[in-house]
């Protein structure tokens, strides 16, 4: 199949280094102290922020820094298939485990001991890119619920197919089977917190891959500044500030 014809034209109408729209919302879960929705193309994620508050469970409680906990789901109807996956299901802990770690590297855990932060992130609509996508989503929530951070950590994933590198790839390029790079970076730190590739690729190529979604993480990044900088304009015209 072919996924870049010869205009240089992928199967949804983008360039090869063009990103799916973005599209971000905060504030959208009232009872939650963060949340956030945020889309990139189709795939459409929502996430939920609580604490920092007391640890519920006491012996996972530590004395000198915050507790992070993140569980990943998707909702039954977000792909087209009619399979129901079980809660708890290998690939949704794999992912919570790898949106916590991810998390963590950006919060400042040890200004907050002997409390724990619940992230709760939730697949409403898949078109991949979906971890990608939740990462940016869950930082957002963050935000909104004012938890102290190093930096925004940002997400992207890049692939290479028909000997061309794509730039944040939906959901019939990630299912070609080809190579597939997924990275987090925290953008003004210029640190990767992230990386994770589910196929070989020489390392000229792979430097190539890496440096594409590197850029897609650093425009995620600066759009969500400007979310956030919107959302704060508006807090202050409520306020009459």
């Amino acid at each position: 199949m072919e996924y870049v014809n010869p205009e240089g034209l992928r199967l949804d109408g983008r360039r090869p280094m063009e990103m799916r729209q973005l599209r971000a919302e905060i504030g959208v879960v009232s009872k939650a102290d963060g949340s956030a929705v945020f889309e990139m193309g189709n795939t459409k994620v929502i996430a939920a922020v609580y604490g920092p508050r007391e640890v519920q469970n006491r012996s996972q409680q530590m004395n000198d820094q915050a507790l992070v906990r993140c569980e990943y789901s998707m909702a039954n109807f977000s792909t087209g298939d009619r399979m129901r996956k079980p809660k708890g299901d290998r690939r949704s802990t794999e992912i919570s485990l790898v949106i916590r770690q991810t998390m963590e590297a950006c919060i400042l855990t040890h200004l907050m001991p002997r409390s724990q932060i619940d992230i709760f992130v939730q697949v409403l609509q898949a078109d991949g890119g979906t971890r990608s996508a939740c990462i940016n989503a869950a930082t957002l929530a963050l935000a909104d619920a004012g938890i102290p951070m190093r930096d925004l950590v940002t997400s992207c994933s890049a692939g290479f197919l028909n000997g061309t590198p794509l730039l944040d790839l939906n959901y019939v390029e990630d299912s070609a089977g080809g190579p597939d790079v997924t990275v987090g970076i925290l953008p003004k730190l210029d640190k990767v917190t992230l990386l994770q590739m589910d196929a070989k690729l020489a390392m000229d190529t792979f430097e190539n891959v890496m440096q594409l979604a590197t850029e897609g993480c650093k425009a995620v990044a600066t759009y969500i500044r400007e979310i956030l900088l919107e959302h704060t304009k508006q807090l202050e015209f409520r306020r009459g500030l």
